[in-house]
């Protein structure tokens, strides 16, 4: 299985797209987890940010594996998934990060929460599927 987007789906991943990600991850017990998620894709990797303290944040340590599934919002039928490793956990940049996130879907700075300690996750895709 490839593990780059096709070219026809790139459009799902960049920039200028505001399609959400559901993120899975795996809870210790070894159930599933999903969550919508912001993310942006750098070329490599796929990046995601969170805070401590939340469900996915525990859930993905450097080495842990998850999936992502990017949907088309003007077809549903048409996705991207993307398999992979968490291949880096960092604060560095993260605040950064979530504020280059919250201008891509809304236009502004992503708000400030006191004690709030932000979090970027590196994915580096092992495999890629695209439907529609």
């Amino acid at each position: 299985m490839a593990t780059t987007v096709p070219d026809n789906f790139r459009d799902l991943i960049s920039d200028g797209s505001k399609a959400y990600a559901h993120l899975a991850t795996t809870m210790k017990d070894g159930s599933p987890q999903v969550t919508p998620v912001w993310f942006d894709f750098d070329g490599d990797v796929l990046r995601v940010n969170s805070a401590q303290g939340r469900v996915k944040t525990r859930n993905m340590q450097v080495g842990s594996k998850v999936a992502v599934s990017i949907m088309d919002p003007a077809n549903p039928y048409r996705y991207v998934q993307v398999r992979g490793v968490v291949k880096n956990v960092t604060e560095q940049g993260a605040r950064d990060h979530i504020n280059k996130l919250s201008h891509k879907y809304n236009g502004v700075d992503y708000p400030v929460y006191p004690g709030e300690v932000r979090v970027t996750f590196r994915i580096e895709p092992t495999a890629v599927q695209a439907m529609g």
